[in-house]
């Protein structure tokens, strides 16, 4: 257990640069507080006491603000950075190096039994705000972006972004030429766009009316 923290310490200083010595780690990473308590209750769950398990896991998140169930399998150097509001479910398995950022879940899609998680291969980073959901894989070196929702498996080193996430690159190669995270389609632009265009297509027949019956009117005091 003692190593595995060592490994965590370490892994924070290689990849937050804000953290200075292993003193200050300690005493104020929370991501570091979650994994280490993590550890001890994890040994209780696969001992079966399952009530003391979950009892020190909900204690942690009390003081962390991360949700770690107790059954999920977490590796060495696994950073979870800044780590408010991150879910991390039963059956979740972390290889080792990983990075997790805040608001990032790792959850199920349903309440069917046995493996219902997801599997992070070795050194994945999941973005602020991800979800990965269900029983698949997300392959080594892979990364997730932000507020992407994953819902299938993802093969080693590639980038998957949107919703739902789709890959974008893979082995350093982009495979779709897309990869706009910032203008996103607004959905409720786009419905007034079509409103419009359906407006005008019905303004236009309504003049092609009015030259074959003068009688009708066209024009704002007629849609009044």
């Amino acid at each position: 257990m003692l190593d595995r923290v060592r490994a965590d310490i370490r892994a924070i200083k290689e990849r937050d640069p804000a953290s200075r010595n292993s003193f200050e780690i300690v005493m104020l990473y929370s991501g570091l507080h979650a994994i280490m308590l993590h550890r001890p209750a994890h040994f209780l769950y696969r001992h079966k006491w399952f009530f003391l398990a979950r009892f020190l896991s909900q204690f942690a998140r009390f003081l962390t603000g991360i949700e770690i169930h107790p059954g999920a399998k977490i590796g060495k150097g696994v950073f979870i950075d800044h780590g408010s509001g991150v879910v991390i479910g039963e059956t979740t398995e972390i290889g080792d190096g990983c990075t997790i950022y805040q608001g990032a879940t790792l959850g199920g899609t349903g309440k069917e039994k046995g493996k219902r998680h997801p599997t992070l291969g070795k050194n994945v980073l999941v973005g602020t705000g991800a979800k990965i959901l269900g029983p698949f894989k997300v392959g080594d070196n892979s990364k997730i972006a932000a507020n992407a929702v994953v819902l299938e498996e993802i093969p080693p080193d590639s980038t998957a972004v949107g919703v739902p996430a789709r890959v974008v690159k893979q082995n350093g190669k982009r495979i779709c030429e897309d990869l706009d995270q910032i203008h996103i389609p607004d959905p409720v632009s786009q419905e007034l766009c079509q409103m419009r265009h359906r407006i005008d297509k019905l303004e236009k027949l309504l003049r092609e009316q009015h030259f074959s019956h003068p009688e009708l009117e066209v024009g704002e005091n007629n849609a009044e």
